[in-house]
Formats: C-alpha cells, sequence, structure tokens
C-alpha cells in the first residue's frame, strides 16, 4: 500500500499597528483580496480558510487566538513547500511582505514565531486550535517533524529567497 499523498500547511498570525480602518495600513487593507486571490490561482494552492471564518476566528475572545481586534493571519494549504515558496517569495506577495514592518506591531507580538508549517495527509483541512497548537509547539521545542518553519525546509533543500520578478 502506498503512503498518503502529503500537503504542508501553513498558519501565520500578527498584530497590525493600526486598526483595519486606519489609512496607515490601507495599502494592506486594500491588498489583501489581490494577494488571496493570486494565491488561489497559484500553482501548487490547495486550501485557505475563508475570510469570515478566518475574522470570527481572530476576533473570539474565547478562542486560540485571543480576540485581539488588530489580529492578521491566514492559514492556507499547498501541495508542497516549493509550491507555497514560489508564491510567498516570487509573486507580488512578496512586496507586501517586504513591507511588513509599516503593518505590524513588532511591540504588541507575542514572543516567538510567528509561522509555522507542517505535513498535512491530502483532503486534510487544518483548524484554527491545530494552527495554533502547532505554533504553540514550534515555540516550544522548535522545529520538529510535528512543526517547523522555513529554516527546517531550506534545510531539506528548498532554497528561499530564490526570486523572480515580482508578478
Amino acid at each position: 500500500m502506498s503512503a498518503p499523498i502529503r500537503h504542508i500547511a501553513e498558519f501565520n498570525i500578527g498584530i497590525l499597528r493600526h486598526g483595519w480602518d486606519d489609512p496607515r495600513i490601507a495599502d494592506f487593507v486594500n491588498g489583501l483580496d489581490r494577494v488571496n486571490a493570486l494565491a488561489h490561482r497559484s500553482p501548487g494552492f490547495v486550501w485557505m480558510l475563508g475570510d469570515d471564518d478566518m475574522e470570527a476566528a481572530q476576533l473570539d475572545a474565547e478562542g486560540v487566538l485571543g480576540g485581539h481586534p488588530r489580529t492578521a493571519s491566514t492559514l492556507s494549504v499547498w501541495e508542497s513547500a516549493d509550491a507555497l515558496g514560489h508564491f510567498v517569495w516570487n509573486t507580488v506577495h512578496r512586496q507586501y511582505y517586504a513591507r511588513r514592518g509599516e503593518w505590524y506591531d513588532d511591540a504588541e507580538q507575542a514572543p516567538g514565531p510567528r509561522m509555522v508549517l507542517w505535513h498535512v495527509d491530502a483532503g486534510h483541512r487544518p483548524t484554527i486550535a491545530e494552527a495554533k497548537a502547532r505554533l504553540d509547539h514550534l515555540a516550544e521545542h522548535g522545529p520538529t517533524d510535528h512543526a517547523f518553519g522555513w529554516d527546517a525546509v531550506k534545510a531539506q533543500g528548498w532554497q528561499a529567497h530564490r526570486c523572480g520578478e515580482a508578478a
């Protein structure tokens, strides 16, 4: 019997410097639909938690994300780290990533990683609780097979930041 097909899940989280309607982060907010639409069209994209479900999870004061009104996060699944890496570093997403310091508040971030990757069986759609648990595991134990970051992917042979023209 062959092994199940494995995909890679990705979760990232941060606290914005200003409220969602503040003009100082308008470029970020106005670019979300463009970047997410590009992700959906990208080779290797599998799934992303929808905007309404993500917003509900972010604002849930009793939920695992804490309910901070300026939380911004993404939960997605990709066929491979290469597919995710291409989207992150070789599309317009890279331009938004480069500006993250303008939009995210380092002083309000919890210590530890803000992004985690992990393997999932094809067809699995991770929950916010699962994603937060993986992020917490990475923070507590460092990179393992259970939860890891780009450095672990690079160690497996993927070259981060091998960028082409932004789309």
